[in-house]
């Protein structure tokens, strides 16, 4: 079957699922195989709750006319997701970068859905399958299409530009993020910028933060939209910015003041201003999207146990975004202050190095009580009276068993594999 007739099929569908946990009535079925299952055994559990149709790639489990055979599902999940791009012809933003990108993608929606019926990249589903689920979920009605790219070596960027065909494109940043798959920062910024290759070649729009010498550099070539602070030499000027703990953005003479910690966050919500401003969303109805705009999923929240308040971040973490969350940390007039940090994964060769590099900032900047959990950080261990080191999370479970945290402000900052959250199930 060509994938025309896959369409077909596929627009009587209301959904599409690789999880037959998530199946609702009238979706379409996609059997991808994991490292550990072959989904194409769950065709007929599928069908059972009431997938319409599913594709499998195991000709052994081919049921009737409402199974479809085909070469590689993965394959046909993302030709069937590019082909409906082309077939809606509707415009779609794509953004990437180290840090920033969800929560950016976030507030660009908000933003965006003043005016229009938009819909976006759903949690983090950013890659190689996340990208076509995202595609798929958009319809008739959708009027713009928010895609956010992850990538963790080069040439994924440029795959994922491929199969969205983005019109506009944006990059949060350039950090130490993936260090391994990237082969070093150099790797991360040409990875990264295959999003600006592609804006290039087929000249889209990129939107550029020209307070980034990188994206300064890099945007000179492109056709762009551009904001900044420092620089004035931009289409959209944003005229402040600063974070107690809370970012307040000053714009034209409008004061947005937002539930985002840390300064950190003032560049992402820089770039939906920008966005909506393109789009020609008034200042009004963009000061109450992202006044309204409240984080969660362990993002940058600010939330509180017992007597203690808490900024969580704890769904990733790499030295760049442990950089700008300490240095914001640092600055905040609160007392009793403590800050809980979890490794930093997928850094490859340089994994000692930074981690290392991290506790000797702080040995020299910092009189913070700090906690430093997992073996990478357990290795940096020394002697400083205000610096505790736990080789796994259990062994620091045992240790806040025994010893209560009330009145004071913490940091809870690590990568999702630390799941550092679980630090709230101790607090009283």
């Amino acid at each position: 079957m060509d994938i025309n007739n896959i369409h077909q099929l596929f627009l009587k569908c209301k959904s599409v699922s690789i999880d037959t946990r998530k199946i609702i009535p009238k979706s379409f079925f996609v059997a991808i195989k994991g490292d550990n299952f072959d989904a194409n055994t769950f065709a007929q559990e599928a069908l059972n709750k009431g997938a319409l149709y599913v594709i499998i790639d195991n000709q052994d489990y081919y049921i009737d006319d409402r199974t479809i055979l085909v070469n590689d599902s993965l394959v046909a999940l993302q030709e069937l997701a590019k082909f409906h791009r082309k077939y809606l012809k509707l415009p779609i933003i794509a953004l990437t970068g180290s840090n920033g990108k969800t929560t950016t993608k976030e507030l660009i929606q908000v933003v965006l859905s003043k005016k229009f019926n938009t819909k976006a990249t759903v949690g983090n589903l950013n890659n190689h399958i996340g990208v076509p689920l995202t595609l798929l979920s958009f319809d008739s009605n959708t009027e713009i299409g928010i895609v956010e790219m992850g990538a963790n070596h080069k040439k994924e960027i440029a795959f994922l530009c491929e199969l969205a065909t983005p019109d506009f494109g944006y990059i949060t940043n350039f950090g130490k993020a993936h260090l391994e798959g990237f082969g070093g920062v150099a790797g991360v910024i040409e990875g990264k910028s295959e999003m600006y290759t592609y804006i290039s070649k087929n000249n889209k729009l990129a939107f550029i933060n020209l307070d980034d010498p990188i994206q300064l550099e890099k945007g000179k070539v492109l056709n762009s939209f551009t904001f900044g602070i420092a620089n004035k030499e931009v289409n959209v000027n944003i005229a402040s910015a600063r974070a107690n703990p809370f970012v307040v953005i000053k714009y034209l003479d409008c004061i947005i003041s937002s539930h985002l910690i840390g300064l950190y966050n003032a560049n992402n919500i820089d770039a939906a201003i920008t966005i909506g401003t393109y789009f020609k969303v008034d200042i009004p109805a963009i000061k109450e999207a992202l006044e309204g705009y409240v984080p969660v999923n362990n993002r940058s929240q600010l939330t509180a146990k017992g007597s203690n308040e808490i900024i969580l971040d704890a769904y990733n973490a790499n030295p760049s975004s442990m950089a700008v969350a300490i240095a914001n940390f640092v600055q905040l007039e609160k007392a009793n202050k403590i800050m809980i940090l979890g490794d930093m994964f997928e850094l490859g060769d340089e994994s000692k190095e930074e981690h290392k590099a991290l506790v000797a900032s702080l040995e020299l900047n910092s009189k913070i009580n700090c906690f430093f959990i997992g073996e990478a950080f357990y290795d940096c261990r020394n002697n400083k009276q205000n610096f505790k080191f736990y080789k796994s999370f259990n062994d620091f479970s045992e240790y806040l068993k025994g010893n209560s945290i009330d009145n004071s402000m913490l940091l809870i900052k690590g990568s999702r594999g630390m799941a550092l959250e679980r630090t709230l199930e101790y607090l009283k």
